[in-house]
C-alpha cells in the first residue's frame, strides 16, 4: 500500500478545539516542520556512484528557481563559480569550459546509507515526496511503524523520528510470487541534509579579479593518483580559496578582492585523436604491453613536440583553446576587467614559453605607445628643466624656458649664443653652461661606450652587457632563432597579453641548452608578458633553473619559497643551525691552533719589550682571525647578495627561480620522492600563495602579513 493509499485509509483527524488558557502546550514531538531540501549532483568516479552536495550558495539559487515554478521552463542556472550549468528541467549538470560527462542533478530530502563506503545516497525526488508525506502523517497523528515500499521493491520502516530503517529485497524460491520482507541487514534512513554529516562548502566569491589558464605536461594524467588536468586544477583552485581566506582576509573583508579563476587547457586528447596512436600500435612490440602503452601515451609527447608536424598541432591546440576559453569567459562574465596570466606544468611550460617568445605586439599599439612616450617625455622634460633651474637658484627664468618649449635634451644642446638670444643675463648664463658642460661629457662617453670594442667595461649582468652571439635588439635573442633548435612552426597569436607566466617543474632551461642556447641576453624580455616565475621542487627530476643562463659568471642559490605559515620548515632550520655550529667550532679550533703554534715558534724577547710584543701578537692574532670569522657572516651576506643579483629583464628585474621547501619525510631519501616532487604543485600551498601574491601585487594588494623572502 502506498503512502497516499494509507493516508486515504486513515480516519480524518479530529477538528482541533481551542485549548483553555491553563492547558499545557502541545508536545513538540507532534509538531511537524517541513524538511529543508538540498541539491546534489551524481559523480561516478571509477564506477563508484557518489552524490556530491552543491555549495550552500548554489543550492539556494537552485531552490529559488525551483520554488518559482520554473522547472517547466528550460532554465539554466550557473553553478560552481560559473564553470557548470544546471539545466533545471532536465535535471542535468553540464561543464561549460571543457568536455565532461553530464551529471544527474537531484533535489534531495531523504537519504539512506549505502553498501560499500557508508556514504548516504539520496532517494529519488518522487519517492522522497512519498516518504515526507508518510512522515508528516506519522508525526501529526503520532502513529508510527509505517511501512513503505520503494519502486525497486525495497522496504522502508519508520519506527520513530530517530529510528528509520531501509531493507533490501531478498529473493525467495516461492513459486507464488512472494512479497518483500524485512530480511537482510537494515540500513539507516535519514531525513534532511543536516542529519547526514555532509561537507557542504559555502560557495565561491562572485567577483573574479584575475583569470589564469593552466596547461598540463606529458600524458593524460597529471598527478600521482592519475587524475586529469581538470581534477588537478580543481584542487589548485580550492587551495587558492583557502589561501585567500588565510592571507588576504583584510582585503576580502573590505571587498577589495574576490577570487582568481583557474581554467585547465587540455592538448593531449587533441594530439592523440589525430590517428597517431593507431600507427604506433602497429609498430609496438607485444611484450611488456603495459609499459609500452604507458610510454606511447606519455613519454612520446616530448618527441611529438620536437617533431615539426605534431608540434604545429600542439601549439595550434594550446593557442586556439586558450583563445576560445578567453572569449567564452568574457561572454559569461561581461563585467570582468581583470588581467590574464598563464601557467604551465612540465612540458606545458615549454609550450607556453615558445608561444610567448613568438608573440608580436600590434604595430598600432607600438606607435601609440611611442607617441605617448614622446608626450610624456616632453612634459617631464620641461619639469626637469624647472628642477635644474631651482637647483641653480634661477627659478625666475622658468617661464622663459617654458615659453621656448625647452626640455632637458634641448637644454643640454644649448650654447652661450642661444641663451643670450633668449635674454638670459651673463651671470645666469655662466651658471647654466657650467652645469651642463660636465653632463654633456658624461653623455658623450656613455653614448660612445657600446659602440667601442671595449664595452667590457660594463658591469657583469648589467643591461649594457651584450651577448656576443646575439643581436643588438634584446628581443632577438639566441633562442628565438629557429636555426638554433626551436622547432619550425607557425606560432599562433594570443588574443590577450598575459600579465605573468608561471612555470611549475619546468624543463625550459634544459631544452634551451640542448637547442644550443648558452646564455640569455639580460636585456631580453618576453614580447607581450613582463612577468616570469620558474617554480620547482628541489627533488623534481624534470625541473631546471633559468637564472644561471642569464648570469653565468655568478654562483647563487634560487630564492627559497616562504612557507605559507610564515617560517621555514623546522628540519631546514635545524640543518642550518647545525651547519652554523660546525662552522663556528671549526673557526674557533683553527684560531686556537694558530695561536698555540705561534707561541711555540716565536723567539723569546727581552723583558723590556714584553709589552710591545704582546701588543703586536694581539694585533697579528686579530688580523689572522679576521678572515676565519668571515664564514660566520657568509649566510646573511649571501642572502642579501642573492636578493640583489641583477637577473635581467625577463621578470622585470626581479628574481626568476623559486624553490619549494621539501617536507621532513622527503629529506630522508630524495630518490624515493623524486616523482612526487614533480607532481606536487597542484596541492602545494606555498606555490599557490606565491601565484596569488604576485597576481594581486599587480593590483596594489598585498597579503595581511608580509612573507619572508618576498620582494
Amino acid at each position: 500500500m502506498s503512502a497516499r493509499e494509507q493516508q486515504q485509509a486513515q480516519p480524518p483527524p479530529p477538528t482541533p478545539t481551542a485549548a483553555p488558557p491553563e492547558a499545557a502546550e502541545p508536545d513538540a514531538a507532534n509538531s511537524y516542520e517541513a524538511v529543508v531540501p538540498h541539491w546534489f549532483y551524481r559523480k561516478v568516479p571509477d564506477c563508484r556512484e557518489r552524490w556530491v552536495p552543491f555549495s550552500t550558495q548554489d543550492s539556494e539559487r537552485l531552490e529559488e528557481a525551483h520554488g518559482a515554478g520554473r522547472d517547466k521552463e528550460d532554465l539554466v542556472v550557473p553553478t560552481s563559480g560559473g564553470r557548470y550549468d544546471v539545466h533545471l528541467k532536465k535535471r542535468q549538470r553540464v561543464a561549460v569550459y571543457w568536455e565532461e560527462e553530464v551529471s544527474e542533478v537531484r533535489r534531495c530530502t531523504w537519504f539512506y546509507k549505502g553498501d560499500k563506503d557508508n556514504k548516504y545516497i539520496p532517494y529519488s525526488e518522487t519517492f522522497s515526496e512519498e516518504l515526507e508525506e508518510a512522515y508528516m502523517i506519522a508525526v501529526t497523528l503520532d502513529e508510527w511503524k509505517k511501512k513503505l515500499e520503494s519502486p525497486s521493491r525495497e522496504i522502508i520502516i519508520l519506527h520513530n523520528p530517530k529510528l528509520m530503517v531501509h531493507y533490501h529485497p531478498v529473493a525467495t524460491s516461492d513459486d507464488w510470487g512472494s512479497t518483500p520482507t524485512e530480511q537482510g541487514r537494515p540500513r539507516t534512513v535519514k531525513r534532511g541534509v543536516e542529519n547526514i554529516a555532509a561537507e557542504i562548502p559555502n560557495g565561491e566569491p562572485l567577483q573574479i579579479d584575475h583569470l589564469v589558464f593552466v596547461v598540463h605536461g606529458i600524458g593524460p594524467a597529471c598527478d600521482i593518483r592519475f587524475r586529469s588536468i581538470v581534477q588537478c586544477v580543481n584542487d589548485f583552485r580550492n587551495v587558492s580559496l583557502s589561501m585567500l581566506q588565510a592571507h588576504f582576509k583584510k582585503a576580502q573583508e573590505q571587498q577589495q578582492i574576490g577570487r582568481v579563476e583557474f581554467l585547465p587547457v587540455n592538448w593531449h586528447s587533441s594530439l592523440h585523436s589525430t590517428g597517431v596512436d593507431v600507427d604506433l600500435e602497429r609498430i609496438t612490440l607485444p611484450s611488456i604491453n603495459r609499459l609500452r602503452h604507458f610510454i606511447n601515451d606519455t613519454i612520446l609527447d616530448v618527441f611529438f613536440y620536437n617533431s615539426s608536424t605534431y608540434c604545429q598541432t600542439i601549439v595550434d591546440t594550446v593557442a586556439s583553446e586558450m583563445n576560445r576559453l578567453y572569449q567564452l569567459f568574457l561572454q559569461r562574465n561581461p563585467l570582468f576587467k581583470g588581467g590574464v596570466s598563464i601557467a604551465g606544468h612540465s612540458l606545458g611550460s615549454l609550450i607556453l614559453f615558445d608561444l610567448l617568445t613568438n608573440q608580436k605586439a600590434a604595430p598600432e599599439e607600438d606607435e601609440r605607445s611611442k607617441e605617448g612616450s614622446r608626450t610624456t617625455s616632453s612634459t617631464g622634460g620641461i619639469e626637469e628643466v624647472k628642477e635644474i633651474l631651482k637647483k641653480l637658484e634661477l627659478s625666475e627664468y622658468c617661464d622663459v624656458f617654458e615659453k621656448e618649449k625647452m626640455d632637458r635634451q634641448a637644454l643640454f644642446l644649448c650654447t652661450e649664443k642661444n641663451l643670450k638670444e633668449m635674454g638670459i643675463p651673463l651671470g645666469p648664463r655662466m651658471k647654466i653652461l657650467h652645469y651642463i658642460s660636465p653632463k654633456m661629457e658624461t653623455q658623450d662617453q656613455s653614448a660612445a661606450g657600446p659602440g667601442h670594442s671595449g664595452e667590457s667595461g660594463a658591469e657583469p649582468g648589467s643591461p649594457l652587457q651584450r651577448d656576443p652571439d646575439s643581436t643588438d635588439d634584446g628581443r632577438n635573442c639566441q633562442y628565438r632563432d629557429v636555426g638554433l633548435g626551436q622547432v619550425s612552426a607557425n606560432y599562433p597569436q594570443l588574443n590577450y597579453k598575459p600579465t605573468i607566466f608561471f612555470a611549475f617543474g619546468s624543463p625550459i632551461g634544459m631544452f634551451l641548452t640542448v637547442r644550443g642556447v648558452k646564455r640569455i641576453n639580460p636585456n631580453y624580455s618576453l614580447p607581450t608578458c613582463k612577468g616570469f616565475f620558474n617554480i620547482f621542487h628541489p627533488f623534481d627530476p624534470v625541473a631546471y633553473r633559468i637564472e644561471p643562463m642569464i648570469v653565468p659568471d655568478l654562483e647563487f642559490e634560487p630564492m627559497l619559497l616562504p612557507h605559507h605559515k610564515g617560517r621555514k620548515r623546522m628540519h631546514l632550520e635545524l640543518k642550518e643551525g647545525l651547519t652554523r655550529m660546525s662552522v663556528d667550532l671549526k673557526n674557533n679550533l683553527l684560531g686556537s691552533l694558530r695561536v698555540a703554534w705561534q707561541s711555540f715558534t716565536r723567539a723569546p724577547l727581552p723583558a723590556v719589550e714584553a709589552a710591545s710584543a704582546d701588543t703586536e701578537t694581539a694585533a697579528e692574532v686579530g688580523t689572522e682571525k679576521q678572515p676565519d670569522a668571515k664564514p660566520d657572516e657568509a649566510p646573511a651576506a649571501a642572502k642579501e647578495e642573492a636578493a640583489l643579483i641583477n637577473v635581467g629583464r625577463l621578470n622585470g628585474g626581479n628574481r626568476i627561480d623559486y624553490v619549494l621547501q621539501e617536507k621532513p619525510i622527503e629529506s630522508f631519501n630524495e630518490y624515493l620522492f623524486a616523482l612526487q616532487g614533480h607532481l606536487c604543485y597542484w596541492e602545494s600551498e606555498d606555490t599557490v600563495l606565491l601565484v596569488l601574491k604576485e597576481i594581486y601585487q599587480t593590483q596594489g594588494i598585498t597579503p595581511d602579513q608580509p612573507l619572508p623572502g618576498s620582494h
